[in-house]
C-alpha cells in the first residue's frame, strides 16, 4: 500500500467549498473535545460512547435547527471522520504515545477527510478526479494510470489545495544496476557520494530555500506584529507568510524526493553518515542551516524507499 498526492486546480467557488468543509472539521473536533472534557469528571463514560452520542446528536437534532442549516449543504462524512480523528487522538493519549488532544485551530492548517461508504472510487488516468460526497475536480498533474481508493484526505498548503489517497497495491520492483554507495551528509555540501574507494566523489548541493527567504519572512512577520490582531490586513499578511513557507517546503521536498529516488533506484546497498541532528539544532550557529536542509527527512525517505 502506498499514498498518492496531487494538487487540485480549483476555482474560487470550489476553494470556498473546501474551506467550509475544513472549518466544519475544526468546529466538530473542538466541540467533541470540549464535550468529552466536560463529561470526564462527572460521568464515567468511555471516549467511544461520548463521541458516538455526539455523532447521533449532530446527525439528527442539531442539523435540523435553523442556525445550523449550513451543515445540510456540507458533507456529513467530514464531521463523522473528524470524530473518528478525535477518537484516535484519545486512543493515542490513553496509550501514552501522545499528549492530551488540543482544540483544532486554523493556524494548525486546513484539512479534512471524506470517504465512500459503499463501493471503492475508480479514478481513471487524466486530469479529473471524483471525490466522494464533494464532486468532480480538476488536477494540476494527471494520473499516469487508473487507481481505486476509498478514503481521501484534502489539505491546504499555502494557497493550494491537495488531495491524497492510499492505493492497496505494491509498486513494481526496480533492479538496481550498481552494488553499493556511501553518502556523507554535511552543511556545506548536503551529500557527497562515493561509489568506491579512490573513485571521484559526486557532490550534491541543497537549494537552501529557507536561507533565501529569511529576510522576506522577517519583514512580513514584523509587519504582522504591528497590525491589528485578527484584522483583515493581518490575515492577508499571514496568508503571504504561509505561501512562502509552503514554497520553501515544496522546494525542499522536491530536492529530497529526487535525490532519494535516484539513489535507491541505482544502488543495492546504501551507507550514510550518522549525524546528531538534535545536537546540531541545539547549536544556534547550525540550527537554521540544519532545519533548512532536512537531514532527518532524507534518512526517513531512504529507509522506506529501500524497503519498497
Amino acid at each position: 500500500m502506498f499514498a498518492i498526492k496531487r494538487a487540485l486546480k480549483l476555482n474560487n467557488r470550489e476553494a470556498t467549498l473546501m474551506a467550509k468543509h475544513a472549518g466544519l472539521r475544526r468546529v466538530v473536533f473542538s466541540l467533541g473535545l470540549s464535550l468529552r472534557t466536560q463529561r470526564h469528571g462527572s460521568v464515567k463514560l468511555s471516549d467511544s460512547k461520548v463521541i458516538n452520542d455526539l455523532n447521533k446528536v449532530l446527525t439528527n437534532p442539531i442539523k435540523k435547527q435553523p442556525g445550523f442549516a449550513g451543515m445540510n449543504q456540507l458533507s456529513s462524512r467530514v464531521y463523522q471522520n473528524a470524530l473518528i480523528d478525535l477518537k484516535d487522538a484519545f486512543n493515542r493519549y490513553r496509550s501514552s504515545k501522545w499528549g492530551h488532544p488540543t482544540f483544532a485551530s486554523r493556524l494548525d492548517g486546513q484539512s479534512f477527510t471524506v470517504d465512500s461508504s459503499s463501493p471503492l472510487v475508480v479514478m481513471n488516468a487524466g486530469n479529473r478526479i471524483k471525490i466522494p460526497t464533494l464532486g468532480t475536480f480538476q488536477r494540476h498533474e494527471p494520473l499516469a494510470g487508473g487507481f481505486v481508493a476509498q478514503t481521501f484526505a484534502i489539505s491546504k498548503e499555502g494557497s493550494r489545495w491537495f488531495v491524497s489517497f492510499c492505493v492497496d497495491a505494491e509498486r513494481l520492483p526496480v533492479q538496481q544496476l550498481q552494488e553499493s554507495v556511501g553518502r556523507d551528509l554535511g552543511i556545506r555540501a548536503f551529500a557527497t557520494l562515493s561509489e568506491a574507494e579512490g573513485s571521484n566523489h559526486q557532490v550534491f548541493d541543497a537549494p537552501k530555500p529557507l536561507k533565501q527567504a529569511k529576510t522576506k519572512l522577517a519583514i512580513l512577520q514584523r509587519k504582522a506584529s504591528r497590525q491589528g490582531k485578527g484584522s483583515k490586513n493581518q490575515r492577508k499578511t499571514y496568508n503571504n507568510i504561509s505561501r512562502i513557507h509552503s514554497r520553501i517546503a515544496g522546494i525542499r521536498k522536491e530536492f529530497l524526493r529526487k535525490l532519494t529516488t535516484r539513489t535507491v533506484k541505482n544502488f543495492k546497498l546504501i551507507k550514510i553518515g550518522d549525524l546528531s541532528v538534535k545536537r546540531m539544532m541545539a547549536n544556534h550557529k547550525l540550527s537554521w542551516a540544519s532545519s533548512d536542509l532536512g537531514f532527518y527527512e532524507f534518512r526517513r525517505q531512504l529507509e522506506y524507499k529501500c524497503k519498497m
